[in-house]
């Protein structure tokens, strides 16, 4: 494999810009709003799809909503979307996700996920955090037989559950594994 240098990553990166921004995920819209309704329309598809993250969604103390995540990538590749933290039904913050990777790939798709912060010091820690970055402290739902989301995330001694549906493109697999939160002000 060959090193990759900083202007070769920076170039990179500068081409797939237009790229991602005609994914159509929000980028360089305004608006708090614009973010809320997405984030409604996000989480009323999730629960009736997926049933059992109702359950999950109630004993959680917060939730990250990211509506619409796209990636796209031809060697180096880079994804980003928008969303709300939610504590109950009200809206705290909103952050921006970001992620870039360098490998064998080519393609672009487009995702939604929810993190579930499942104990106070999980929520309060990504709070505190100038950029948080998602790792190992996640645990992945995933759907199993009949589409529904495994029973035993409802169950889970994770601090944090991601669930990630709605996957629509081109680009093998999904993960956020590398992922960066940041707060913004829409």
């Amino acid at each position: 494999m060959r090193n990759l240098s900083r202007r070769g990553f920076t170039l990179g990166a500068l081409a797939a810009s237009p790229l991602l921004a005609a994914c159509g995920n929000g980028i360089g819209s305004k608006g708090s709003q614009r973010i809320d309704a997405r984030v409604d329309t996000t989480l009323n598809y999730l629960y009736s799809t997926y049933p059992g993250t109702v359950d999950l969604s109630q004993k959680a103390t917060g939730m990250l909503v990211m509506p619409l995540v796209t990636e796209a990538g031809f060697g180096l590749g880079g994804g980003y979307g928008r969303g709300a933290l939610r504590i109950g039904d009200t809206t705290v913050d909103y952050y921006s996700a970001t992620k870039g990777s360098v490998g064998l790939q080519i393609g672009a798709q487009q995702f939604a996920h929810v993190l579930f912060f499942m104990t106070d010091e999980a929520l309060s820690g990504f709070r505190r955090a100038s950029g948080w970055a998602a790792g190992a402290d996640i645990e992945y739902a995933f759907r199993g037989q009949g589409e529904n989301i495994r029973a035993e995330t409802t169950t889970s001694t994770a601090p944090v559950v991601a669930v990630i549906f709605g996957q629509a493109g081109l680009l093998a697999g999904v993960s956020l594994e590398g992922m960066k939160y940041t707060r913004i002000i829409p």
